[in-house]
């Protein structure tokens, strides 16, 4: 069990349920959530569009109500203005005053938080380098890219120093180049000690970047660990043969084990279906005198498991034909 003063975030059957419509039907977006974000981790919260991943970081940030449920940050209630000051949030879309230059952009939030003068000058600098986005400090933000608008939004994040920053999609919509900069960004909070939390429909990013993740879809927690678990968890533990001149006698004897044979010219690349199958292939590959090329396990990945949950969550009219 993690002592309290190790959580940063701590939900306990959190859950939010809106009215929409003309008649006020009921749609619960986030359902009996209870998780636990731990200090100094970068924890990925994950799901795909409308699993519920905003409406509950807009929870913590005391800018919707929960229906039930509670929530501490910092072992302090929601809305306690003594976390809120400890903490950094970048939503999902946020809005930025396009003729104001980066830096007069972070002057207006550093002002917000009661900076003045040369600290806040200091501080900005100091963001504004963190970022990589000194030689564009004196650009209007209509000019910028969508990359360089979400790092300055980033510095804008981090104004208050805070311990904890809160990301909602912070690489949605960006491109590889854009994409790596934020990772690279995460990366390095990571090690100044800030505890990272953010939300992502992109996977192999949550891979790279995550100590732990949890798993949302359709408002419930389906999966929630160390990355290192989940992968095993989403590991099909198939291995992958390639084998040359194996013969048709030696193919016969191999398919019964096989998942998958794909033959080009002399050469096959076999899949097996689980690891406890590959004395036996490895015994008609030598009895049928082939040559095995290589041997790879097959690795698990966050999407693997993703895909599971999904379907296994799926109602009967869901599932394709």
């Amino acid at each position: 069990m993690t002592p309290s003063s190790d959580l940063v975030v701590q939900t306990e059957q959190l859950s939010k349920v809106f009215r929409v419509g003309f008649w006020g039907k009921k749609v619960t977006a986030v359902d009996a959530l209870s998780l636990e974000v731990r200090r100094g981790e970068v924890f990925g919260f994950l799901g795909p569009n409308g699993a519920g991943k905003t409406t509950t970081l807009k929870m913590l940030m005391g800018l919707i109500y929960p229906t039930s449920g509670s929530a501490k940050l910092f072992g302090r209630d929601l809305g306690d203005p003594q976390s809120k000051a400890r903490l950094g949030f970048l939503p999902e879309s946020p809005y930025f005053y396009d003729y104001l230059t980066s830096r007069e952009f972070l002057q207006f939030y550093g002002h917000l938080f009661g900076l003045w003068g040369a600290v806040l000058d200091k501080r900005i600098d100091e963001l504004l380098e963190l970022v990589g986005m000194t030689p564009a400090k004196n650009l209007q933000l209509r000019k910028f890219s969508k990359g360089m608008l979400q790092r300055v939004g980033i510095a804008q994040a981090l104004i208050n120093d805070p311990e904890l920053v809160v990301l909602d999609e912070p690489m949605s919509g960006l491109d590889p180049i854009g994409r790596k900069e934020v990772r690279d960004l995460i990366l390095r909070l990571k090690e100044s000690g800030k505890t990272v939390l953010f939300s992502s429909h992109i996977l192999h990013d949550a891979e790279v970047l995550c100590d732990r993740v949890a798993m949302i879809l359709k408002g419930r927690l389906v999966a929630c660990g160390s990355v290192t678990d989940l992968l095993d968890q989403g590991a099909s533990h198939q291995v992958e043969l390639v084998v040359d001149r194996l013969t048709q006698e030696g193919l016969a004897h191999l398919r019964p084990l096989a998942d998958k044979v794909v033959q080009q010219g002399d050469r096959m690349l076999v899949v097996l279906k689980n690891q406890q199958q590959v004395s036996a292939a490895l015994e008609i590959i030598r009895s049928a005198k082939a040559s095995l090329v290589s041997l790879n396990p097959q690795k698990g990945s966050l999407e693997d498991l993703f895909i599971r949950e999904v379907e296994g969550h799926r109602s009967p009219s869901e599932h394709r034909p």
